[in-house]
């Protein structure tokens, strides 16, 4: 087979080792969900004229990609065109995506063949528009709205592996055609209730751990918002795009989407959504090894919390609550190690959740559970366990299956059998 000298001329650019190179492909692939094995006799084969599988080759792509910081293609690392389209998230019609996203989605098409890889060339977040009046809704927004806070309360109950295909499905058939004929005053309204919806698919595919498909469900949400001139809508879209950064370690663009949050909701934002947004630029901030401002950005969303007042009854992202800022807080200092104070902010949030936070209530006490471990505590770690059996047992979430995997298997409650994620 004749060498490879595009690949080999990429990888001297990247100043890579072979072995370099396997690991920054099996990282993406950990990313995606693909447990890659790629090692530096792997990268030989490939520099011999070996082509990557299939599911590897986006993978491949998306490593060189973000080491030299530039659009790659599988032709520009010397290998045939395979017919996969790595395109730009933010590019394109936005109502023609989500509906392919969606019909992907609902055929539960895993391999990123059809749902590409997640990418960090999507986390350059373009400006928003020019700000314009947002006109009243009408019912169909409402509508839209309501819907989507039912699946949202079937999201916390079963996980976001249960019900996904349900909102995938409204998304698609429901939605989308109704935002087609939209005219008139309610069509800004409209257009801003799809946006919770498109996020709320997002969030239960980053709990299913499917990241790529989450990051384009966000991304389109995130234009719909800005199709909907509604930049508080975009400010607590961009925080969870951000915080899907933040829990794959992309550390630098986890911050970067943080202050785009911020910056999108200087002008008329509630104080409780502006302390929402504020608690994930905290936390990406103490990621980044700045923990007196993270602790001092963290004072002040607990400020603008104690003073807000109550939300919209049908607005549930950004529905910020005191439980919700004591499990920021606790993940915060986790994560500066102050061990003690953080199992106090956790266990306080585990407390006092209601009975329908059912993922919700089992992902932090996981947590929780992993700081006391993590302080040397393995009873009060196993009782923490114990007391979340039911809810572990309940739910279908990778993001807890991922949490559970760093405990002693006989700390771990039994619950149905299910493939853990691989994660860096």
């Amino acid at each position: 087979m004749p060498i490879n000298s595009a690949l080999r001329a990429a990888i001297e650019e990247a100043g890579w080792t072979l072995a370099q190179t396997s690991s920054a492909v099996n990282t993406v692939g950990a990313e995606n969900g693909l447990r890659l094995y790629y090692d530096r006799t792997s990268i030989s084969h490939w520099l011999s004229g070996t082509v990557p599988r299939k599911d590897a080759l986006p993978c491949a792509v998306e490593a060189f990609a973000r080491r030299l910081a530039r659009p790659m293609s599988p032709q520009s690392l010397g290998w045939p065109d395979t017919g996969i389209v790595l395109s730009d998230l933010w590019a394109g019609e936005v109502l023609m995506r989500l509906t392919q996203i969606g019909r992907d989605d609902m055929l539960d098409r895993r391999t990123v063949l059809t749902t590409g890889v997640y990418s960090l060339a999507a986390l350059a977040v373009p400006a928003a528009p020019s700000p314009r009046q947002i006109p009243s809704g009408a019912e169909a927004a409402q509508r839209i709205r309501e819907t989507t806070r039912h699946l949202a309360q079937l999201d916390d109950l079963y996980g976001g592996g249960a019900a996904r295909s349900t909102v995938a499905a409204y998304l698609t058939h429901d939605v989308v055609p109704m935002l087609r004929v939209a005219r008139g005053p309610a069509r800004a309204e409209m257009f801003s209730a799809a946006a919770d919806c498109a996020y709320l698919a997002a969030w239960m595919a980053a709990d299913d751990m499917r990241s790529a498909l989450a990051q384009q469900y966000y991304v389109q949400a995130v234009r719909l918002a800005d199709e909907a001139g509604d930049p508080i809508a975009r400010g607590r879209l961009l925080r969870s795009l951000a915080l899907q950064a933040l829990e794959l370690g992309h550390t630098t663009e986890a911050l970067d989407i943080a202050d785009a949050a911020v910056t999108a909701i200087r002008r008329g934002c509630p104080a409780r959504t502006q302390a929402w947004i504020l608690g994930m630029r905290a936390e990406a901030l103490a990621a980044a090894n700045r923990g007196p401002e993270a602790r001092t950005v963290m004072r002040s969303a607990e400020r603008l919390l104690e003073a807000a007042d109550s939300p919209p009854e049908y607005q549930w992202t950004g529905s910020y609550r005191r439980e919700s800022w004591q499990h920021q807080a606790g993940t915060l200092l986790a994560s500066l190690g102050d061990l003690a104070e953080a199992e106090g902010h956790l266990a306080a949030s585990v407390a006092t959740r209601q009975p329908i936070e059912r993922r919700t209530r089992a992902l932090i006490g996981t947590r929780l559970a992993r700081v006391q471990y993590r302080r040397g505590d393995r009873d009060a770690a196993t009782q923490t366990l114990g007391r979340l059996r039911d809810d572990i047992a309940s739910v279908t979430s990778a993001r807890i299956d991922h949490e559970l995997a760093a405990f002693p298997h006989e700390l771990v409650p039994a619950r149905p059998s299910r493939e853990r994620p691989t994660l860096r």
